[in-house]
């Protein structure tokens, strides 16, 4: 029996998410091997999975930091006893108070955000102020994805300066995602990041000359985990390495990772000779990319996809005639982030059987704050 396939799956409605615990251990494991075994060096990012099994599994593991993107995945990260957590977005409008009220529902626990300009560290200053409480922030630097983030030029230094001055914060660092570089040889990957890196030293440089406290550096995610953990004194913060998906081991094919998530899905129609439909649409797995980046399937070959739309995914088969309405397919997703948000439970396959559901929890926009 392959190692996806479950013998009771027949009670498992499609489509469905499914997780395999014991491949996201060995991921784990892996993740530590690959920074040299010193697992206080990673602070992966809960974004691909928002499950709270998966953080106690990595704090089992050793794992103390990590990464979020919402208010959701905070409280979810801090609810499932997590006591370090930088959430990776600069807060606004309502954000800021829900932030401040789990900072101040755990106070034993170490919670920051980011900043990329003056103004708004004031703004998030004001409402710690207000509270009598000094929030934890660090530096999002901008080192060529263009995403968000502080441009690295002679102004970031002076900005640095200036937020290190505004008594209700504490600048820890700089957090520095190069999410542009994905080149497929990790040679050139790895000259690449480590070029967009020369400006980020500079300002390393700068800062502790000035007499500021060396600053911790957050880096890494997936695509240059590997230069990443090269750098002894940074924290890597790889998220899909847990997971895995059909997309990242192909740009990332270095890494030794598993495919721990994969995509249930039954073929519900034959409408013409030659072409199927299952039940994997747009609302079942990531769809940003174009449509032969979808979906990987492990026990389907010779196919092509054809169309989807929201309920429904059409491939044009070769074996056409062994196929039938009800056949289960099992298949890789292109992108696990954003298809793991699309479930609001997972099911777990240990032993080729279906044993338990985990609720993908923090997929919600709010929890409880």
């Amino acid at each position: 029996m392959n190692w996806y396939e479950a013998t009771n799956i027949n009670e498992v409605d499609s489509p469905a998410l499914l997780i395999y615990p014991d491949r996201v251990a060995q991921n784990i494991a892996t993740m530590i091997k690959w920074v040299g075994g010193d697992a206080s060096r990673l602070v992966p990012h809960v974004k691909t999975h928002k499950t709270s099994e998966i953080i106690q599994m990595q704090l089992a593991a050793g794992i103390e930091r990590f990464k979020c993107a919402t208010i959701a995945e905070l409280e979810m990260c801090l609810t499932a006893g997590a006591n370090w957590v930088l959430m990776t977005y600069q807060l606004t409008g309502p954000k800021i108070d829900r932030f401040i009220r789990l900072v101040q529902l755990f106070p034993n626990a170490r919670i920051s955000s980011l900043v990329d300009n003056l103004q708004s560290a004031k703004v998030l200053a004001a409402a710690f102020e207000k509270q009598g409480l000094k929030g934890e922030t660090y530096l999002d630097i901008n080192n060529g994805f263009n995403r968000t983030g502080l441009l690295l030029d002679e102004y970031t230094f002076p900005v640095y300066q200036e937020i290190s001055a505004i008594k209700s914060l504490e600048l820890k660092g700089l957090h520095i995602y190069d999410g542009h570089i994905r080149n497929n040889e990790v040679e050139q990957r790895t000259q690449q990041s480590n070029q967009f890196f020369e400006p980020v030293y500079s300002l390393m440089g700068q800062i502790t000359a000035a007499g500021f406290p060396e600053p911790e550096i957050i880096t890494g995610g997936s695509p240059t985990f590997t230069p990443a953990a090269m750098r002894k004194n940074f924290y890597c913060s790889p998220g899909t390495t847990l997971l895995w998906d059909w997309g990242y081991s192909k740009t990332v094919p270095e890494l030794p990772v598993q495919w721990a998530a994969v995509l249930l899905t039954r073929i519900i129609s034959k409408p013409k000779p030659g072409y199927i439909t299952t039940d994997l649409g747009h609302k079942s797995v990531g769809s940003e990319n174009p449509i032969d980046k979808r979906v990987l399937f492990l026990n389907l070959s010779d196919y092509t996809i054809k169309m989807q739309s929201e309920e429904h995914l059409v491939a044009e088969v070769k074996d056409w005639d062994k196929l039938e309405v009800g056949d289960v397919l099992y298949g890789i997703p292109y992108h696990v982030c954003p298809t793991v948000a699309l479930y609001d439970t997972a099911n777990i396959i240990r032993d080729n059987k279906w044993v338990e559901d985990w609720s993908v929890i923090a997929r919600k926009r709010k929890i409880t704050i």
